[in-house]
């Protein structure tokens, strides 16, 4: 007898794998069988339509869409099915890294964007946070990543605790020495990590990076040290470790607080003595390899209570920087908005957009549980589905339900140092002579009416600026 279908039973939920290859058909569904996932497959867009009909159909709670089986028209479809199952999310998975490919799946109604090969943490997550049942649909992770600048002085972020983890960072990308990153999910450690290889001697050489959530002790051994032939059921072929492929680069180990307990030893081994030893092999070898380890997690509190071994800990942590969240520097998130929205108007198929000084206000205080990541991808949702030439509320609405229309909010405009309102509440500029005037107002505060240093800042002459007093009805004591 089929078991019952209920909305608190995740064993039922039903995902639809668009999909003609079965290698990854086979792939896909296993991974998502480990999650609680059934697969149901449609190899051609016509199956996949008439399938929305059957009564297996109509129980799906996901649909998976490889973009090769529609190909070009990968948007048409997703706009097809979206009109037949409108609240039925739509993840797309493809092998092109283009913004203007994401652009288009969005458009049409895609939740997520997943690109090929995936990790398998990435589409479990991703099915989880489609189906999530909240009102913060806008906020769901998009797949579709802006390239981070590596540079630290173009990094984004004026607070005390920001700019002092950025010291370390860059003080210790000189050296060999291991480096331990600590921050919530989203809060940019891999970009700090990036960062460091790419300021260190060593840039010019790799850089991989390794996510240990999820897996098991002896898939991450194997993964790091590798493995010899036979040294283990299923081991048909030698593989060679992630750590001998990168020697003389730089191995980025993400969310290290995940690894097992009892391969926490031999990692802790092979860093201080500098070699590894494949799974089942006779003989270590020496390797020459910086390694810099994140967790979303502080490890000291594990250490303590046993969860987390302590050699390992001072093998990875002779360096240790913590990057703060991102409610916690407020005051950067104005600079942060106007530099993902620089960086998203660069993408094809985008364009530049301001954003009102009430939309900014708004998204200062919220309390972004997924940092600066969560905030770059409510971003740049709302920049694709944004009519006007400025972001406004209305394009956050999720964010406005949440915090109430009431709610008071935690940084003002003029408390974050933005100082003048560029645009009207309808999200129009303002006229010029209105925002000059402000920008005199502001500059003749910041100067306590030093009338001499706020014609040299703004770059006129006294006279120019007395003239420009009167004509704008400005009050110098103002």
């Amino acid at each position: 007898m089929a078991k019952e279908r209920t909305e608190t039973d995740p064993q039922t939920r039903r995902v639809m794998l668009i999909d003609n290859e079965p290698a990854q058909c086979r792939l896909v569904a296993a991974l998502a069988a480990k999650a609680g996932w059934r697969t149901v497959f449609a190899h051609d867009s016509e199956t996949a339509i008439a399938m929305l009909g059957t009564q297996e159909g109509m129980m799906l709670d996901a649909i998976i869409l490889d973009q090769w089986v529609p190909g070009d028209e990968a948007a048409e479809l997703i706009a097809e099915l979206k009109s037949r199952r409108p609240a039925l999310p739509i993840l797309m998975l493809t092998a092109s890294t283009s913004p203007l490919l994401a652009v288009e799946a969005m458009r049409a109604g895609a939740t997520d964007y997943l690109i090929k090969p995936i990790a398998p943490d990435r589409l479990v997550a991703a099915l989880n946070a489609a189906t999530r049942k909240d009102d913060a649909d806008e906020l769901r992770p998009l797949t579709e990543k802006i390239a981070a600048p590596l540079d630290f002085d173009e990094m984004i972020g004026s607070s005390p605790r920001f700019r002092a983890a950025l010291a370390i960072a860059a003080k210790s990308a000189r050296t060999h020495t291991p480096v331990l990153i600590e921050g919530e999910s989203g809060t940019g450690k891999e970009m700090i990590a990036r960062a460091i290889h790419a300021s260190s001697p060593r840039a010019k050489l790799a850089l991989r990076l390794v996510t240990c959530s999820g897996a098991s002790s002896g898939q991450i051994e194997s993964q790091l040290f590798g493995h010899e032939r036979g040294a283990f059921p299923g081991a048909f072929d030698r593989h060679v470790g992630v750590i001998q492929r990168v020697e003389g680069g730089t191995l980025f180990i993400d969310e290290i607080d995940q690894v097992p307990l009892e391969s926490q030893g031999k990692l802790a081994d092979a860093i201080r003595a500098g070699e590894i030893r494949p799974l089942g092999a006779r003989h270590s070898f020496r390797c020459d390899v910086r390694f810099i380890c994140a967790s979303n997690m502080p490890l000291k509190p594990m250490v303590e209570a046993g969860t987390f071994r302590e050699d390992l800990y001072y093998a990875i942590a002779p360096v240790q920087i913590t990057i703060p969240a991102l409610r916690d520097r407020s005051s950067d998130i104005p600079a942060l908005v106007r530099h993902f929205l620089n960086r998203i108007a660069e993408q094809p198929g985008m364009r530049g957009l301001g954003v009102t000084d009430e939309a900014l206000s708004l998204l200062s205080s919220f309390d972004w549980p997924g940092n600066v990541r969560q905030l770059q991808n409510a971003l740049f949702r709302a920049a694709i589905f944004c009519d006007g030439d400025a972001l406004t509320t209305t394009e956050f609405p999720q964010l406005t339900n949440m915090l109430g229309e009431d709610e008071p909010r935690r940084a003002s405009v003029s408390h974050d140092g933005i100082g003048i309102t560029l645009y009207s509440e309808d999200g129009n500029l303002r006229p010029l002579e209105e925002i000059e005037a402000d920008v005199i107002r502001l500059a003749i505060g910041h100067y306590r009416g030093r009338m001499t240093e706020v014609a040299r800042r703004l770059g006129i002459g006294r006279s120019t600026l007395y003239r420009k007093l009167t004509e704008l009805g400005i009050d110098n004591a103002a």
